[in-house]
């Protein structure tokens, strides 16, 4: 069975309680740079920042970019001259927290049973922290990257948004390619493990601790119970139940959200010359595939949208834009520019989208391709095309490249 499974780390697959772990993680790093930074500035900061990089909504900005936009003109110093101080402290010092963490050997069976399957392993853990950081306490698990072929360990250098904000998990899902088949989180917290991928319309197994209660309807945990249950729930539910259900509202607008996050991602280290390459005669490169994104949003998508909410049961016209590829000469416009229009257009619709009443979801309309319709339905259709498209940019990307 092709199964994705995503993986918090901290007390899940590692005994490590962060509210413990943090404030000696802090007392560290703070001790390191005090003879640069006032250390009790330097914490105040680097909590400012982080909670930040939780607040961000920027598809643009990494988590790394705007905990350093925050950090370094805060504290008034110099990021070059910072860095490595940084990089010290997480090479010398940083290895010494180990000694607050322990191993799960339930971990290490989950992801080597896991692995003899067949299924697709993303360490889904709070992008909070740089790779170094996560790679370690990779490694305190007995489960060190260099020897188990995980598809994706979320950072804050290469990710845009983190938990418990549904468009982590979007932003996952995107970067693995919009896999097909059982998708499923296991993690401990309740809010950001959970609820948080349960509004993403993912299954959810919940490492539950006694005395803690789930919560109830549709972000309830799909499954619960200790780490060591999880393959044998798997292996009794079926596999339609686990399945990601990306109808919900929550969901669809964490595609939305996370699509152009991706897209950065995906085209941030792009050569210009590779924008306009098509893989094959006939297919489109990835100048064409931003360009038709961007002038869908803006002439099909938000129009449309706008005239389900203003008008009484309205006619939807089809509209044909595959054409406009050619007749708008995609393939010469600049591609990294069409990406930060698209950007643009998305936050648009976005912001639309997150205005309107809940019951405006259910207004009907007449489609001239897909009859009667509702709102949500046209949504719904939006980020399906959003999916489609992040798969043809990764297949582009393999071919011209090599990368995604």
């Amino acid at each position: 069975m092709s199964l994705t499974l995503l993986l918090d780390l901290d007390d899940t697959l590692l005994i490590n309680n962060i509210d413990e772990f943090l404030p000696h993680y802090l007392a560290a790093y703070s001790a390191e740079v005090a003879p640069y930074v006032d250390p009790e500035q330097f914490v105040k900061k680097l909590l400012t920042g982080t909670r930040q990089m939780i607040a961000n909504r920027s598809p643009e900005c990494t988590l790394r970019e705007v905990f350093e936009a925050h950090f370094f003109s805060d504290l008034g110093i110099d990021h070059e001259a910072f860095q490595p101080l940084a990089d010290r402290f997480y090479t010398q010092v940083f290895p010494s927290l180990r000694e607050f963490t322990r191993p799960k050997p339930e971990a290490i069976h989950l992801v080597d049973e896991s692995l003899e399957r067949g299924y697709r392993l993303v360490i889904a853990t709070n992008p909070l922290f740089p790779a170094t950081a996560i790679q370690q306490r990779l490694e305190w698990a007995q489960l060190p990257p260099e020897k188990y072929p995980f598809e994706l360990i979320t950072s804050f250098e290469s990710f845009h948004f983190g938990k418990p904000d549904p468009a982590y998990f979007a932003e996952i899902m995107a970067r693995v390619g919009w896999p097909k088949g059982p998708v499923i989180m296991v993690g401990d917290d309740l809010e950001r493990d959970i609820i948080a991928s349960r509004r993403m319309g993912l299954a959810a197994f919940w490492i539950s601790r006694d005395g803690e209660n789930p919560t109830a309807g549709l972000e309830a945990p799909s499954g619960s119970g200790a780490l060591e249950d999880v393959l044998p729930w798997i292996d009794r539910t079926s596999p339609d139940d686990l399945v990601p259900d990306f109808a919900i509202p929550s969901a669809m607008l964490s595609i939305l959200r996370s699509t152009p996050a991706a897209l950065d991602n995906m085209c941030r280290h792009l050569p210009g010359h590779l924008f306009g390459q098509r893989p094959e005669a006939g297919e489109w490169c990835i100048s064409e595939v931003l360009c038709h994104m961007r002038d869908v949003d803006v002439e099909v998508n938000l129009p449309r949208l706008r005239t389900v909410l203003g008008v009484e049961n309205p006619f939807i016209p089809g509209v044909d834009t595959d054409p406009w590829a050619e007749e708008r000469n995609y393939i010469q416009q600049d591609g990294a520019r069409a990406l930060q229009n698209f950007m643009v257009a998305r936050g648009h619709l976005v912001n639309f989208l997150e205005s309107i009443e809940p019951g405006d979801w259910n207004r009907p309309s007449r489609h001239a391709i897909f009859g009667p319709t509702h709102f949500y339905e046209l949504v719904g259709i939006i980020a399906a095309h959003d999916r489609l498209h992040i798969r043809q940019v990764r297949k582009v990307l393999d071919s011209i490249s090599g990368i995604h």
